[in-house]
């Protein structure tokens, strides 16, 4: 069976199928179930240019091939890039546009792609953008502009985007549309059907979901656009090792469990939250008032297991709160099976003070984790008692 046809009879398969079987198969040598780590940083040639498929580790490695193949069917592409990090995954794809091209960015972004694009990627101008409004997106529309970079939903207000409206948008006026797909993951959403051109991950978070290995992605469709990112990608070197695409391999055949988990502890949270009188504001899209709630209904399988919350008494609250937590661990990071808590004003996002994307300094942002729900709710309860 050819590549073309593989592709297309795993895309029949259902999501849990795909990511336990797409991209794996039993060792023909011995049988194995489990794919192999391949260590080896070179491969034997049968004749000068006359290899098996791989010739060197940082340009192709049967392991990496294995997880590429496995994520880019859960996104519903037809090709998948591994990265060594998710900001080496973003740098690939900036990399793809030349001095002078305007990037726009939504105003709730995470800080280290602000900081990229920012600071990094200099000759590339950048536009923060609310990209809630597409009317007014479409008024406002920077002449110069050559790429939408949008995080559905945002890190760290949670904010939910229409992908089909702003990538008719965004195409209408000949840019490419990038979507950070982390927070939702390829079970909750899939921005390529939805018009995307490219959708990135930090597969540190969901995808790998254990907090044991560091890791990016790049899911598109277009073979040109492909082309040229699996050149940088070569070129510049920035690959995942065998071990790590091995963690994120098996991290991902148990994503959409583990998804169904993170959303309903979520709500669980949500109920704690809601109400609560040291509460200000709860930032999760499901509830009716938050910001692209009806893209999220429209676009999401589900909401997510991610939480955010700004406290009625302001920044010295959000500090008590974070560190008063037990369950919920004080650290960056997110997307994995144990629960997280953080200030993103103070950690994550620090890099975006004094910026457009600056975050409200008495925000809390959880990543709920898939314990007992009980117990989740017990601990922050305990903890915003001390707000």
């Amino acid at each position: 069976m050819g590549e073309i046809e593989e592709n297309a009879t795993q895309q029949q398969w259902g999501f849990d199928t795909r990511a336990i079987h797409s991209g794996q198969q039993p060792d023909p040598t011995t049988g194995a179930v489990v794919t192999p780590i391949s260590l080896s940083t070179t491969f034997a040639q049968d004749g000068v240019g006359n290899h098996k498929g791989f010739e060197y580790s940082r340009s192709g490695n049967p392991t990496r091939s294995a997880y590429e193949s496995q994520i880019a069917a859960l996104e519903g592409a037809a090709h998948g890039l591994a990265f060594a990090s998710g900001l080496a995954a973003e740098d690939n794809v900036l990399r793809l546009f030349q001095p002078g091209d305007r990037v726009l960015l939504g105003n709730d972004a995470y800080g280290g792609t602000y900081r990229l694009i920012s600071k990094v990627h200099t000759h590339l101008p950048w536009t923060a953008i609310d990209l809630l409004d597409v009317d007014g997106l479409a008024r406002d529309w920077p002449p110069d502009a050559k790429l939408v970079w949008l995080e559905t939903p945002t890190n760290p207000l949670l904010r939910c985007f229409d992908i089909e409206a702003i990538c008719s948008l965004a195409h209408d006026r000949g840019a490419v549309v990038v979507v950070d797909n982390t927070f939702a993951t390829p079970y909750l959403q899939q921005p390529l059907p939805l018009g995307a051109d490219i959708v990135v991950h930090s597969a540190t978070k969901y995808l790998g979901g254990h907090s044991d290995v560091v890791g990016g992605f790049v899911a598109a469709d277009d073979d040109g656009l492909v082309q040229r990112l699996r050149f940088t990608q070569n070129a510049a070197g920035a690959v995942p090792a065998p071990f790590d695409c091995y963690l994120a391999l098996r991290g991902a055949k148990t994503l959409a469990v583990r998804m169904e988990r993170h959303c309903s502890n979520a709500r669980a949270i949500v109920d704690l939250l809601v109400g609560h009188h040291a509460i200000e504001r709860v930032l999760y899209p499901q509830l009716p008032d938050h910001p692209g709630h009806r893209a999220a209904a429209k676009q999401m399988r589900d909401f997510g297991g991610m939480v955010s919350f700004t406290l009625q008494a302001g920044r010295d609250a959000a500090l008590r709160v974070a560190a008063a937590t037990e369950l919920f661990t004080l650290g960056e990071s997110l997307g994995a099976v144990e629960s997280l808590i953080e200030h993103p004003g103070q950690m994550t996002h620090a890099s975006a003070a004094g910026s457009p994307l600056e975050v409200p300094d008495n925000l809390v942002r959880l990543s709920v984790g898939i314990e007992t729900a009980a117990d989740l709710v017990a601990d922050l309860g305990q903890a915003l008692e001390r707000a």
